[in-house]
């Protein structure tokens, strides 16, 4: 077993223990108090996390963000408050549905267990390759979410063998129940596994199947209808032509789970002089556009150009407008089920064109500072994707860059395409864009670092896609006027909206991916007939506006990203036909989605334990004995709307008063964690949910959102594909639930994607590990700890870092600020023990020591919950950690933490200088010698500093003050220096120092500008003055002020900065033999010199010097033939004849080479 192994054994076993123990106490159950100050005066503290769907296990990415409520909860029941952390699991949606159907087509293809043909392998593999860059819609995560749970293995049984099921359990998946039977109470056991402070008892799943639920949803949705928030319209979804229906995942041969991709469609007008074929009577008087599918209408300010392939068959088609445009004919068949024709369906071509036809043609396109700008020609446009027509932006597109340089390079191109220089030569890359890193022209930049030759180089092309596309829609700054200063992920949609409006441009979607369905037919996306949360209704909006202004974001970007989507949000459709979850009770053909079922839930939450009692899908035994049809329309108004009558029912009134209750207490939400990507969708329909709900009492409004980042696991993207993955209890198994729970917390804190490294997991085993020791360490040997007064500089000192840390703790855990509470509250709480035993040399005092164990357990024990209750235990502490209260802090004295830290810095500026003073000298022969280590040092400290640097001070003070803490610029300073006289041959060394203290201002703040330090500089040396000695294995050190050296020390020595000078005193060589049996004590040598005398041992020379230290100690006699020096005794040396002398009572003796030294 390694020594790894059985520190990790030792944690796991104390974890299985606690958490025995804290299921048995019921620690985390909680009830809305029922006495009326209590209710009123309402301690408490709800939180909440997004329901994790349950496809699979849960991984390390959903623990990362469900560790920030678990830390929360834990710190504000320390602050006092009553906690809940209630958390349900989400099985609404396609993605179960889907993984069902396809294992049963799956064996109805291929028997059971089916024989995979190896051919479709390779036709997945060659479908999935796409070089095309896509920022996601975050919008649309949900849907995706089935793909990218499958990773790229080709068929749902592969999937399920992955995670560990025999061929004979994967049979039971067929059925989509199954999954809500199996998947639910492992997540379960993992989070127990974990230790989290959930009360199980308000756990449920979601769907019809779970009858409590399904009523609480149908309930949600009445009243939303009748509040005329849900309307009825055209909403896009993927469509089948040759059924004329919707084709869900089910109806699918291929494409599951692929979703409509929403493109800008740019209209470019075809402009005189015309092409040939733009002249034929078909086009007589009618407007004509080439019309191209853009993922980035923020970038159209760029445009110099339009590709289209010479090649490729393009139709010419009549729209509802009149106007003609020309794309390919697959996506003419798509805008004619989104009603850009007249006849649904049907395209009305007016002509089929080549590529070749249109290169050269005029185009007036929108939003480009170029008036005219030009067809040309490029050969890697694909046909299954987009128009067939391509914006040019080369200055942020790396391929239209690439394809510009070749046109305008290679003349013959030119020529062979009937493409004038006066279409290519003028047109230069606009930049509209800046991106840090790579300035304003990304793309030009970008193929020129890779050295991009051509738009043949692909696999480079590519890969400077991924840079510039990616990190420009998250990072990229608008330069344009009317833009300029906003994110590029800001301005995306009102810069398509504004175009949209102006007639430049218009909405057009397409699939994702290529769908097929079951009748051969590929999918389109059309405009279809369903039900939808009207997000786009100004009053309804406004709404949603006013509770965002009083929610709490942590964080700008998370705001400023629920502003952004708050602007562009419109209607979102609430009914799918297929999946799993609630029928829409006026409709039942339909199903309400998994991002229309997840809004208000949380509400259901504060009941979810007396309806269901922690039976997860609902049917079991209610704990008030009421039946799921007993939960009426207004039984649920009544429960969760103050003001609603009481309903006629047989549910006995106490029973219902009691719901009522625990929702009036409990709500609303204190905090919602959620990863960042939740906030343009599922984050502001619960804003919009809850303002709809409760329009008239922003009491029950959400009070702060807190979003993160995502988790990357080793610095690089969580992947099952590449093995960089982890899920909950392979976490715990591997690192301790302490262990994991340390390195999620040390991971990162703000929106940015945060780090779990598996190196910090394994340091955080062994610092736990090492404390818990400690702590025990500290308990067997209290009666040797020091008592009394703790009242030395070193006990102040450490009492005043502890109450520091505890205030900057407290801080950090009320901003949620985890890792920032780790470092102060465990990294630099750990270190200021630390010090403190190495400064107090007199040892460290017990009443501080337990202080200190069990302020440091109550610090963090939010974080680590297990060791730390272990360690209250430990402490001899009769009650549980969790029912602790936080540590109250007493006095900081900020000015005794920096004369420490002077000490440290000082110290540590003394060991520098020694080691310098050890190097040999430099010599031009290399046979220089390092001089002998030096025995003594003195120490200057100067009260004031030298006068030029007095001076300098002075002028910094008087503008620091009169420019309100702002200093002028070093031109300024540097001439008002120079006019005084006393500084004048102080010049060049006068603005080094400036910028040296300009420097610390901005580290230290003002008060490196007075004139004299805070504290007794020569006390604290002198307090300290045998742990300087010892650390530097010196012999003595000697502090002086400064005045009493000479010129050169006074000009190098200012307040703060010691300065010091190291010598070697001669001496002689002696042995120091102990001849004591069994005693551990060691023979040294010790330099002996002039003028020594004795102290703390008993030290004896030999009556013969000579042969004395040659004859064997007997037994028992160790004191013969041996004779006492006496405290009184001075040694004298002689360097030249190497002896020692030892003067007592006006004697003098040879002591020899050697000395005997006894312990008592």
């Amino acid at each position: 077993m390694t020594f790894r192994t059985a520190k990790l054994d030792f944690l796991r076993k104390i974890e299985l223990e606690i958490q025995e123990k804290w299921e048995r106490e019921r620690t985390f159950e909680q009830d809305a108090p029922t006495t009326v100050g209590e209710s009123t005066n309402k301690n408490k503290y709800l939180v909440t996390f997004p329901y994790p769907y349950m496809n699979g296990r849960l991984h390390l990415g959903h623990t990362f963000s469900f560790s920030k409520c678990e830390f929360a909860v834990g710190y504000q029941s320390l602050k006092g408050k009553k906690c809940l952390f209630p958390f349900g699991l989400h099985c609404t949606g396609m993605p179960i549905k889907a993984c069902a159907d396809k294992l049963k087509r799956e064996m109805e293809l291929y028997g059971n267990p089916p024989q995979f043909p190896e051919e479709e392998e390779e036709e997945k593999q060659q479908q999935t390759t796409s070089d095309e860059i896509i920022i996601k819609d975050k919008a649309k995560g949900k849907k995706s979410k089935a793909v990218a749970k499958s990773g790229s293995t080709a068929f749902q049984w592969d999937i399920m063998r992955s995670l560990g099921l025999t061929d004979q359990e994967i049979v039971k998946f067929a059925d989509a129940e199954h999954w809500l039977d199996y998947f639910p109470p492992l997540a379960v056991k993992d989070l127990k596994g974990m230790g989290v402070k959930v009360d199980w008892r308000r756990s449920f799943i979601t769907t019809d199947v779970n009858p409590f639920y399904d009523s609480f949803v149908r309930w949600q949705f009445v009243t939303l209808k009748e509040r005329k928030k849900i309307k009825f319209g055209k909403r896009y979804t993927i469509y089948c032509p040759k059924d004329g229906q919707p084709c869900m995942d089910h109806d699918r041969q291929t494409g599951e789970g692929v979703g409509p991709q929403e493109y800008t469609l740019i209209k470019m007008k075809v402009v005189e002089p015309y092409t040939a074929k733009f002249k034929s009577k078909v086009f007589y008087s009618k407007n004509i556009f080439l019309v191209a599918a853009t993922l980035r209408p923020e970038t159209m300010f760029g445009q110099t150009n339009c590709w289209v392939r010479p090649d490729m068959k393009y139709v010419a088609f009549e729209t509802t407008s009149g106007d003609v445009f020309i794309s390919t004919r697959r996506a003419a068949r798509n805008m004619s089920f989104q009603g850009f024709t007249k006849e649904n369906g049907v395209v009305p071509v007016i002509m089929e064109v080549l590529g070749q036809d249109i290169l050269g043609c005029a185009l007036s396109a929108p939003l480009t500072s170029y008036n005219i700008i030009y067809a040309l020609p490029m050969l890697t446009i694909k046909e299954d994707k987009g128009t067939g027509v391509v914006t040019s932006v080369p200055s942020d597109a790396p391929d239209d860059i690439a394809a510009l340089r070749d046109i305008k390079k290679k003349q013959a191109l030119r020529e062979k395409y009937g493409i004038e220089d006066k279409m290519v030569l003028p047109f230069e890359p606009i930049p509209i864009i800046e991106i840090p890193g790579y300035g304003n022209l990304p793309a030009p930049l970008v193929c020129d670092e890779l050295k991009i030759q051509s738009q043949n180089d692909k696999e480079k092309l590519a890969e400077a896609k991924e840079k510039v596309y990616l990190k420009g829609f998250y990072e990229g700054i608008m330069l344009v006027e009317g833009y300029k200063g906003q994110k590029v992920q800001d301005v995306k949609k009102p810069i398509q909206k504004m175009m949209v409006e102006r007639g430049e441009a218009m909405i057009y979607m397409e699939p994702e991916k290529q769908v097929m369905s079951r009748s051969a037919d590929e999918c389109v996306v059309a405009l279809c007939d369903q039900w939808y949360l009207d997000y786009g209704d100004a009053e309804w909006k406004q709404q949603a506006n006013e509770a965002l202004k009083t929610l709490e974001t942590f964080c700008e970007e998370t705001r400023r990203n629920f502003e952004a989507t708050l602007d562009w949000l419109q209607e979102h459709a609430c009914s799918r036909t297929y999946g799993l979850g609630t029928r829409l009770p006026w409709d039942e053909q339909w199903l309400i989605e998994s991002l229309s079922d997840s809004t208000i839930y949380m509400a259901y939450y504060t009941v979810a334990h007396l309806l269901q009692g922690g039976v997860l899908n609902g049917q079991g035994e209610s704990p008030l004995g009421i039946k799921p049809e007993q939960m009426t329309r207004e039984v649920w108004d009544f429960i969760f709307f103050k003001t609603s009558p009481f309903p006629k029912t047989n549910i006995p009134k106490e029973h219902l008063q009691r719901l009522r209750r625990e929702f009036e207490y409990w709500y609303p939400v204190d905090v919602r964690v959620s990863g960042k990507d939740l906030v343009p969708n599922h984050l502001s329909y619960y804003l919009y949910n809850h303002v709809a709900m409760w329009p008239k009492d922003n009491g029950k409004w959400p009070q702060a959102v807190r979003a993160n980042g995502h988790l990357l696991l080793n610095s690089e993207k969580m992947s099952k594909s590449t093995g960089n993955f982890l899920t909950l209890s392979q976490a715990i198994d591997k690192f301790s639930a302490d262990g994991m729970r340390l390195a999620l917390a040390d991971a990162g804190d703000t929106v940015e994607d945060a780090n779990f490294v598996e190196t910090m997991a394994d340091a955080g085993i062994l610092r736990l590990y090492t404390w818990v020791e400690w702590v025990k360490e500290m308990i067997a040997n209290q009666n040797n700890l020091r008592t009394g007064p703790a009242d030395t500089f070193n006990d102040r000192v450490f009492s005043s870092e502890m109450n520091s840390g505890i205030l900057k703790t407290e801080q950090h855990y009320e901003r949620m600020m985890y890792k920032e509470a780790l470092k102060s509250g465990f990294f630099e709480f750990q270190a200021a023990k630390d010090k403190y035993r190495e400064l107090a040399i007199e040892g460290m005092h017990r009443d501080l020591v337990f202080q200190f164990i069990e302020r440091q357990t109550l610090l963090l024990a939010p974080i680590c919950p297990h060791l730390c209750e272990y360690t209250w235990g430990l402490l001899g502490k009769t009650g549980s950690l969790m029912k602790a209260s936080w540590p109250v802090a007493g006095p900081v004295d900020e000015v005794l933490i920096r004369s420490s830290q002077y000490l440290m810095e000082t110290a540590h500026d003394l060991r520098l200088r020694l080691k310098a003073y050890m190097l040999p000298p430099k010599s031009k022969k290399g046979d220089s010698k390092p001089p002998a280590k030096p025995s003594h040092c003195t120490i200057y400290v100067a009260k004031s500093y030298p006068p030029w640097q007095h001076s300098a001070l002075s002028l910094l003070g008087k503008h620091y003050k009169t420019n309100n803490g702002v200093l002028p610029d070093n031109k300024v300073i540097a001439s008002e220096l120079g006019a005084l006289p006393e500084l004048k041959k102080y010049m060049k060394r006068v603005m080094p120092f400036v910028a040296m203290i300009k420097e610390n201002l901005e580290k230290n703040g003002p008060r490196v500008l007075d004139l004299e330090l805070e504290f007794d500089e020569r006390a604290v040396l002198m307090e300290n003055l045998v742990y300087l000695t010892n650390s530097l294995e010196l012999e003595q050190i000697d502090i002086l002020f400064a005045s009493e050296a000479d010129d050169k020390v006074k000009e190098d020595c200012c307040p703060g900065k010691p300065f010091s000078v190291f010598r070697s005193e001669p001496g002689v060589s002696v042995s120091l033999v102990n001849p004591q049996p069994c005693n551990g004590m060691f023979s040294t040598k010790v330099d002996i010199r002039q003028g020594d005398n004795l102290s703390r041992v008993k030290l004896m020379r030999y009556e013969d010097p000579l042969l004395g230290p040659r004859r064997l100690p007997v037994l028992g006699q160790e004191e013969q033939g041996k004779l006492l020096i006496s405290n009184k005794s001075v040694f004298n040396i002689n360097l030249e004849e190497k002896k020692v002398t030892l003067a007592d009572n006006g004697l003098t003796v040879d002591i020899g080479d050697t000395l005997v030294y006894l312990v008592h």
